[in-house]
């Protein structure tokens, strides 16, 4: 009930102001602050090609604080170990329950630790990999193909896992892209423009497809 109050209060106040994302603060040893260039630059980049009013100001968040449910969208990322307490758990949960989203951007080494715990916050759900024709690759840019290969290291093919509640899509996984790194400024991977362009690209067909939904 509490997350339901909160995020019907920031659906009001977000009418009036910048909406704000966040980056989860996680727990157990894994660099949840790793790639601190990417969700700015994708914020800018949304904001001049999609015409949002997201804030410059990133916030951070950790899954037990109620702030969480200030913001529509929390990103979380890093290469190690993942672990959610009791209250991180029934508090992150409530916050996807109520209508808010994360995305989870494995940057290499996170999927194993992460697996457990979303067992632990949705036992009764799991993932399932979206289909090249969901909306979600086609909102902004198209990718025919789906998921795009930004950085590549261990030739495994890139996937897009969902968790949904009621037909919504309240998770979003993306594994073996590096859709992060492609959206670090540029002098942090040397990247071309054209790999840049295309985790941009597909960045905001996740953010436009969240804000629409």
């Amino acid at each position: 009930m509490r997350g339901c109050i909160l995020m019907i209060a920031f659906l009001i106040i977000s009418g009036v102001q910048a909406q704000q994302l966040a980056v989860l603060k996680y727990s157990g040893g894994g660099d949840w602050y790793s790639n601190p260039s990417s969700l700015p630059n994708l914020i800018s980049y949304c904001n001049e090609n999609l015409g949002t009013t997201l804030s410059d100001d990133v916030a951070t968040v950790e899954p037990s604080s109620s702030d969480i449910f200030q913001y529509p969208f929390v990103h979380m990322t890093g290469h190690g170990n993942v672990l959610f307490q009791d209250l991180d758990i029934e508090n992150l949960r409530d916050y996807l329950l109520s209508g808010g989203f994360l995305h989870i951007d494995d940057n290499y080494g996170m999927q194993e630790y992460l697996d457990k715990e979303i067992v632990k916050l949705f036992p009764n759900k799991t993932f399932v990999e979206l289909p090249v024709d969901h909306p979600i690759f086609n909102s902004y840019a198209s990718f025919p193909k789906g998921l795009p290969k930004i950085h590549e290291h261990e030739g495994s093919r890139p996937q897009a896992k969902g968790i949904f509640h009621e037909g919504r899509l309240i998770l979003l996984f993306t594994v073996e892209s590096d859709l992060g790194d492609g959206w670090e400024s540029p002098e942090v991977h040397n990247d071309s423009p054209e790999v840049r362009k295309k985790a941009l690209d597909m960045g905001a067909n996740i953010i436009k497809y969240v804000f629409q939904n």
